[in-house]
């Protein structure tokens, strides 16, 4: 099997010179981001790749010593070298093979250079797993949960701290390295599992060899390899592997942007147009509306594609061919290498319109019932639903994108309840939203969420309001949409006092050795009020796991009135019912009843939604009340019904 932990998946080679035969040491090197090349070293990437592939062609990029000039050949006969190109580095050749029907293989690749010496490259092309291609991604029956690895749990103090990176475990500091991991993960899946949640979406975790901030994840500088202070690629593989074996997806977060300014591409860089800005800073001016704006000039829609976010972040140019293929193959790669079930796309609208088009088609012509959600940070329903799949757009744009966060819910939820009801404020403005939702391709397929790693905690922006924490809730787990939930929300953690994103993202209770007074992965030291958001979390992702197929359906709602706003979640005409039964009556929907006033509610109301016969049990109390019913609410409160 191959070598996942070799240094940044190095292709160790031969050189036929007369020189002593130079082996890359991997246990020397494998923590140190150190990107000279060693005397006839070569890397290749992707490392390795698969046969049986939709497209079989896969374009090798080889980093080595004066490599752009040699030729290449290939010892097989049902493989073939289709394209060979060097750009500006002399360090660098590009190499596309073609395996149209070829099987599992090792290829050996000579290079040769003008003074007749050669180097041979072992290329591993593999058998794919069963079923790779037609693999499910989360859908609308899921519920995610957003970790961030370095602030969740530390299941492996050994690598807090590497030789060779700079940015070293300092717990006290808000913006260092705390030590959390991948084992950290797998230690505490049980919880996960526990709470409801099917899918971990985890900040990236792959090298980010900056000097300092580098617990984030978001400065790239080795596409193909898992930062040694979270774990190694092979421990990435057996956290994915064991959280499907418990029924959880691992969905993986993607940097197409930019990198970290410390990547080697900084250093020797494949070509001059690799890096926007010929590789000086020049800021965005996130300006998101000037790729929508009919009457704007080009050189906004380039102030906001081009530019950077902040000097250590080098903002790539997918416009050259190449880096765009780079960046598509280590996706796909990622995809077949981890068995992923959906990839998060962070600033998905900043890189080239053109080239998000060919990445997202050309995952999912590979995967088609995959799914990928792409960070659009606008609050506009109309340039959120620009990105997804099948919506409709002013322009011929080619998005198979198939799902967008959805921002602009987020903040009509916040604003709903942080506001009085009238007539155009309160619930309104979150009955509005969802009535846009004829923009989107499918809206069911968005993922909603209370709060995220970017912004302050829902708890926080309701003012540390229980109530209000609640109604949030119980309306985003419930609504259209797949839901998102941010480590620690469960237990009401909020950010009181300061919006910096290292306290925003603080640590996880229990997640440490000397974490000995607060655990909420056992819940010992929780006080009432964390222990009863916990178990509310609990209770309404039951329902998803439940009645998926109503989760899957439709939404209906009413316009709010007083206060009071109704929804009801089907299933689509013909879906199979639920196997699950109370004295013999099958599930048709759920009902959820938001209320900012106390309000006796007669269920008369709700005809149109309700039959005569139907049975409507409160999921809180297991009361039963009765469609003729009416029923007593206090103010503030969430309610949430099965109807039968």
């Amino acid at each position: 099997m191959f070598n996942f932990n070799s240094v940044s998946q190095s292709i160790c080679v031969n050189r036929y010179r007369a020189l002593p035969l130079f082996i890359t040491s991997a246990v020397s090197l494998a923590s140190v981001p150190v990107y000279a090349l060693q005397q006839g070293e070569i890397e290749v990437y992707p490392p390795n790749w698969w046969a049986g592939m939709q497209n079989p062609e896969v374009e090798l990029m080889i980093y080595g010593e004066d490599v752009a000039d040699d030729a290449v050949s290939l010892a097989t006969g049902n493989v073939k070298v289709s394209r060979v190109k060097a750009l500006d580095s002399e360090n660098y050749l590009f190499v596309t093979l073609d395996t149209s029907g070829a099987q599992a293989q090792d290829l050996v690749l000579t290079l040769t250079d003008n003074d007749g010496s050669q180097r041979t490259v072992h290329y591993p092309l593999e058998k794919r797993k069963e079923g790779s291609a037609s693999r499910k991604g989360f859908g609308p029956e899921d519920a995610i949960y957003l970790i961030a690895p370095d602030r969740f749990a530390n299941g492996n103090t050994a690598n807090d701290n590497v030789d060779g990176y700079q940015d070293k475990v300092d717990r006290q500091f808000k913006g260092g390295r705390h030590g959390g991991d991948i084992q950290g993960i797998v230690d505490n899946l049980d919880y996960i599992k526990s709470m409801g949640f099917t899918q971990i979406w985890t900040m990236p975790m792959l090298e980010n060899a900056m000097d300092k901030y580098s617990y984030h994840g978001y400065s790239t500088t080795d596409y193909y390899r898992i930062d040694p202070r979270f774990g190694s690629n092979d421990a990435f593989i057996d956290f994915s592997e064991k959280a499907k074996s418990e029924g959880v997806g691992v969905i993986m977060d993607m940097v197409l942007n930019h990198i970290g300014s410390n990547h080697k591409w900084m250093e020797d860089t494949p070509s001059k147009d690799w890096i926007n800005n010929e590789g000086k800073f020049v800021g965005t001016t996130h300006k998101r509306e000037s790729l929508h704006d009919p009457h704007a000039i080009e050189s906004d829609i380039k102030g906001f594609s081009d530019g950077w976010f902040v000097p250590t972040m080098p903002d790539l140019n997918q416009r050259n061919p190449h880096l765009a293929n780079y960046l598509v193959q280590n996706a796909i790669w990622w995809v077949e290498t981890a068995d992923l079930s959906g990839i998060r796309v962070d600033t998905y609208s900043y890189p080239d319109k053109a080239f998000l088009s060919e990445w997202t088609n050309r995952l999912m012509d590979e995967y088609p019932k995959f799914n990928i959600v792409g960070e659009e940070w606008s609050v506009n329903p109309a340039i959120t639903a620009y990105w997804q799949a099948g919506s409709q757009r002013h322009d011929d744009y080619d998005s198979a994108l198939p799902s967008v966060m959805d921002f602009p819910l987020q903040a009509a939820v916040v604003k709903a309840l942080n506001s009085d009801e009238s007539w155009n404020s309160g619930f309104i403005t979150v009955y509005e939203t969802l009535a846009t939702d004829f923009l989107y391709g499918d809206p069911n397929n968005l993922v909603v969420f209370p709060d995220n790693h970017d912004m302050s905690r829902i708890f926080t922006q309701l003012g540390h309001d229980k109530a209000k924490w609640n109604m949030a809730m119980t309306l985003l787990l419930t609504t259209r949409g797949i839901p998102q939930v941010f480590y620690g929300t469960e237990i009401l953690m909020g950010n009181e006092g300061s919006d910096d994103h290292g306290i925003i993202r603080s640590d996880f209770p229990g997640g440490w050795p000397s974490d000995s007074d607060k655990n909420a992965f056992t819940g010992k030291g929780l006080n009432s009020d964390e222990r009863w958001a916990q178990q509310r979390i609990k209770a309404l992702l039951q329902l998803r796991q439940t009645y998926p197929q109503l989760f899957q359906g439709k939404l209906k709602h009413y316009a709010p009135v007083d206060g009071v706003y109704t929804y009801f979640r089907e299933a689509e005409k013909g879906a199979k019912r639920s196997a699950q039964s109370d004295n013999g009556n099958n599930v048709e929907s759920i009902m959820v009843i938001l209320n900012k006033k106390a309000v006796d509610l007669p269920l008369s109301d709700y005809a149109e939604m309700l039959e005569s016969n139907d049975s409507i049990t409160r999921i809180s109390d297991g009361k039963k009340f009765k469609p003729t019913d009416t029923i007593s609410l206090p103010a503030m409160s969430a309610n949430v019904f099965i109807v039968r």
